[in-house]
């Protein structure tokens, strides 16, 4: 499996052999990241759960593609914005953990304001 930092190596030289950087400012990768997401809700909107499971077994192929293409931009973001994703990713997992303790969260979609 790869390495957070190696993924980013190879985000960041494909960019770079692009020279793409310079189109690359926070509020345009932000768009970006959010219109990939809204790309892999594309496969899901408006299936019910038969069609949902049809779909994913026939476009599990595009479905990661567009994973893959929102891991692109977050990856590009938190290397020019000088963060350490795996680092915040750590400490958001913590402060979720705190915000949703086993205890009162298992098995429960509530969110953490209602437990």
């Amino acid at each position: 499996m790869a390495r957070i930092e190696d993924l980013t190596a190879e985000v960041t030289a494909f960019r770079d052999e692009r020279d793409w950087k310079q189109f690359h400012n926070p509020k345009d990768m932000a768009i970006s990241l959010s219109l990939e997401a809204a790309e892999v809700l594309e496969h899901f909107q408006w299936k019910n759960k038969e069609e949902v499971d049809t779909h994913l077994a026939s476009h599990k192929t595009e479905i990661s593609e567009e994973l893959a293409d929102v891991l692109y931009w977050v990856l590009l973001m938190s290397n020019d914005l000088e963060i350490d994703i795996s680092d915040a990713f750590r400490k958001k997992l913590k402060k979720n953990g705190t915000k949703y303790p086993v205890e009162k969260a298992k098995g429960k979609h509530t969110k953490y304001t209602e437990l």
